[in-house]
């Protein structure tokens, strides 16, 4: 489907975040979240990879080391499917923003890296319509690489793209890995119109830049569920957050 769910006459919006394992994605929405929450807004979250239908089945074959990437392939798109019919299409009928941590461009880089024809990946997601907005925050490899660190002592397996043999060394072959995922992301930037946010910069100023292009982009008052008072009200910190690493940490592949 070319279409967004606005072109489609859908009363909500879907907003999604894409990035590199590490690259600080799972923060800002977090902190976007509890933004929108403050405001008295109607929104929801979805993550990657966190259908019960499937997580019990992924979480067991990537312990075993099991998935072949066409396998790694279906799961996340039966994954995507279930959340997709159950809750985000219900929710964007009933006019909610939607926030999801990852979406179909997850698929489209990550299961190409890995190997899956292109036509292939995109005809498994077909039925799903576009993002309204798509936030891609781009980090350079050794800043990804050093937010993951930070959290846990070692890079998973599939996180480093160690089923594919492109090093025996999981930090070499992490770079390799995501630095063919970052070059399927920069390939779609333009086709899908990503807002391209510097992954670099502090927590801070990736957020503001958020907040205010959304603001600008999104008519917000149209998605209010109750009106918070001035005195009930406490402003959430763009300085509150967890570290990406323990946010993405489940759905590392």
């Amino acid at each position: 489907m070319d279409k967004t769910f606005a072109e489609l006459g859908y009363p909500g919006r879907l907003i999604a975040v894409e990035g590199l394992d590490g690259s600080g994605k799972s923060t800002q929405i977090y902190l976007l979240k509890r933004w929108m929450e403050w405001q008295g807004l109607k929104v929801f979250f979805s993550e990657w990879n966190s259908s019960d239908l499937v997580k019990s089945a992924t979480s067991k074959g990537k312990k075993r080391e099991l998935l072949t990437p066409t396998t790694f392939s279906l799961i996340h798109a039966t994954d995507f499917a279930d959340r997709y019919e159950r809750q985000l299409v219900p929710l964007l009928r009933a006019g909610y923003v939607v926030l999801c941590d990852r979406y179909i461009f997850t698929a489209f880089a990550r299961d190409t890296v890995r190997g899956c024809p292109m036509e292939w990946v995109r005809g498994i997601y077909n039925f799903a319509a576009l993002p309204d907005l798509v936030f891609f925050f781009k980090a350079d490899l050794h800043v990804s690489l050093n937010r993951i660190l930070e959290g846990r002592p070692m890079l998973k397996y599939f996180e480093a793209g160690m089923d594919l043999g492109l090093s025996a060394d999981p930090y070499e072959s992490f770079r390799i890995f995501q630095g063919r995922i970052l070059e399927q992301y920069l390939s779609m930037s333009t086709e899908f119109d990503f807002l391209v946010v510097n992954a670099n910069e502090p927590i801070e100023a990736q957020q503001n830049t958020v907040r205010e292009l959304i603001a600008n982009k999104l008519e917000l008052s149209r998605y209010v569920t109750h009106t918070v008072t001035p005195s009930a009200r406490k402003a959430p910190s763009t300085k509150t957050w967890k570290k990406d690493s323990d946010i993405e940490d489940h759905e590392a592949a």
